[in-house]
């Protein structure tokens, strides 16, 4: 047996194919904690306008019915 025959059975035998599932899990769960960080982003910004309510009011009575009303809850 030649030189190139033996190292070609080496690697044959080295090579090891794993499970497909459990090596690509990571990706996974990598793409889960995204969503799950940009969902709680989303949330960060629920009632936003609300929360400034006493601006709102504030530049309501500044600029009388003129303005606009929508996006404020009142």
């Amino acid at each position: 047996m030649n030189l190139v025959a033996q190292i070609a059975m080496v690697a044959a035998e080295t090579e090891h194919h794993g499970n497909v599932q459990q090596e690509t899990l990571i990706f996974g769960v990598i793409a889960i904690i995204v969503f799950a960080f940009l969902g709680l982003v989303t949330l960060s910004y629920k009632n936003v306008a609300n929360r400034h309510s006493a601006k709102a009011d504030a530049w309501a009575a500044k600029h009388g019915k003129d303005g606009h009303e929508a996006g404020h809850g009142h």
